[in-house]
């Protein structure tokens, strides 16, 4: 029995890793991260592995999300040097047979393992344990932003680069009547020299430039096809033809909502 206590010692260690790094994917994504984005950042935390994105930019300047990611390297450390010392203990000074014996239930246990991690059910399950064990011992707040922004009904947030020679290029924010399209402009980011100046409440009257980068929340048609929209009459045809489908959205939108009106009416 002794001889397997380095074989369970090694599985608990791997049980663990995989837990830590789903309580810090959900810590993330309770800090308003996509669940991917989320996923990627825990793992390479916790993995010492630290890609170089702008994602990870973007998590290392919140300070709630640098405290998890500053968490998740130190447990990774311990967890990464205990599972390679139990894995060694597990087949030094055993015989052939032993060694046999423990590579046939370590791959048992690691498959096990690996099926516990991917299965959807469980999940489901430890997400909404840890997110209300977060919520209830820490300050964490949690934003479903798919459901706030409806990204999973068409609509998404997107940067949008303005090429030299696009649409885009060369004019106001009033001229080009994005919101027609159904696009908001949430924010610009300008050169200026060698900065970037970011520019949270765009005015109208901003005139856009070649290299200026636009952020920005419609629907995922139009945000898709909007950078690679070039001056010129055809340029206009098509931002006609997306506010001929916005204005069709609009109204499908108001009969929904005329709907839901006289369905609340009937109720009371």
């Amino acid at each position: 029995m002794l001889g397997y206590v380095p074989l369970l010692t090694f599985l608990l260690v791997v049980l663990f890793s995989i837990l830590v790094v789903r309580i810090g994917t959900v810590a993330l994504t309770m800090t308003g991260l996509s669940r991917d984005v989320a996923a990627f950042q825990a793992q390479s935390a916790f993995s010492g592995v630290g890609f170089t994105t702008s994602e990870s930019e973007y998590v290392v300047s919140h300070p709630v999300r640098r405290r998890i990611i500053r968490f998740l390297m130190l447990l990774g450390s311990a967890g990464l040097t205990s599972a390679m010392a139990t894995l060694v203990l597990t087949f030094v000074g055993n015989t052939p047979t032993e060694m046999m014996y423990n590579g046939v239930w370590m791959g048992a246990g690691l498959v096990a393992l690996y099926i516990f991690g991917k299965s959807k059910l469980v999940d489901k399950g430890l997400s909404r344990f840890i997110e209300a064990a977060l919520t209830k011992w820490t300050h964490l707040r949690v934003f479903d932003y798919e459901m706030l922004l409806g990204l999973s009904k068409g609509y998404s947030i997107s940067l949008v680069k303005v090429k030299p020679g696009s649409w885009l290029e060369g004019r106001t924010l009033r001229e080009l009547r994005l919101r027609d399209e159904g696009v908001l402009v949430l924010a610009v980011y300008k050169r200026s020299g060698k900065e970037e100046v970011y520019l949270g409440v765009p005015s109208l009257d901003l005139r856009l430039e070649a290299g200026d980068t636009l952020v920005c929340y419609g629907p995922s048609e139009v945000l898709s096809n909007l950078p690679e929209r070039i001056k010129g009459v055809k340029g206009e045809l098509e931002h006609a033809r997306a506010m001929a489908k916005q204005a069709l959205r609009e109204q499908e939108e108001r009969a929904d909502e005329e709907r839901l009106m006289r369905e609340g009416k009937h109720r009371n």
